[in-house]
């Protein structure tokens, strides 16, 4: 018997069961369509009949506007931008991954960050991460590698360094970095 709990097979829910189990997961968190789907789906039987509760499920919480992918990923971005200073491309990846359509993304992250200076915005997360000048070529890597997964672009990331006075060999053995597969 291996370790940890057993786990039991629970019976597939019926669709007011499937609701309310719906209902209770957007009440703990906000999710996409796709989250939903997905959550949802071991909690029915597989096949045509799981998939029509699923649908049902779906349009009723849509129709009492609990669920919609463009405000989840308006909220998401906001708080992305404000809170963690991330950029515009970690914000449109993170959607993607989630599930929500590439036209809702690219609308929703291209009305947030319009507005948005890249660079200021860089140089909060540095200070959010409590991110301070480099040393040397392994730290001038290190902020690059953060930065470029915090999402912003490498024209942004380059000026900072620039600004920062860091030594042009260092820029350079970054292009190396950037070209080489084994670069973490």
């Amino acid at each position: 018997m291996p370790f940890g709990r057993a786990k039991k097979e629970s019976a597939p829910l019926a669709e007011p069961a499937l609701h309310e189990y719906a209902v209770k997961a957007l009440g703990r968190r906000m999710r996409t369509e796709s989250e939903l789907r997905r959550q949802m789906q071991a909690k029915v039987e597989p096949g045509e009949t799981g998939a029509a509760k699923i649908a049902s499920v779906i349009a009723r919480l849509k129709e009492y506007g609990y669920l919609d992918d463009t405000s989840f990923a308006e909220t998401y971005t906001r708080l992305r931008q404000e809170n963690e200073k991330l950029g515009q491309r970690r914000v449109r990846q993170v959607l993607s991954q989630k599930g929500v359509s590439t036209g809702i993304v690219n609308e929703v992250v291209d009305a947030r960050y319009s507005q948005v200076d890249e660079e200021a915005l860089a140089r909060q997360h540095l200070e959010r991460k409590r991110i301070r000048k480099p040393e040397n070529e392994k730290e001038t890597a290190r902020v690059m590698r953060r930065l470029v997964s915090a999402g912003f672009s490498t024209g942004v990331i380059y000026k900072i360094l620039r600004q920062w006075e860091v030594p042009d060999e260092a820029l350079a053995a970054l292009d190396n970095l950037e070209e080489s597969p084994e670069a973490e």
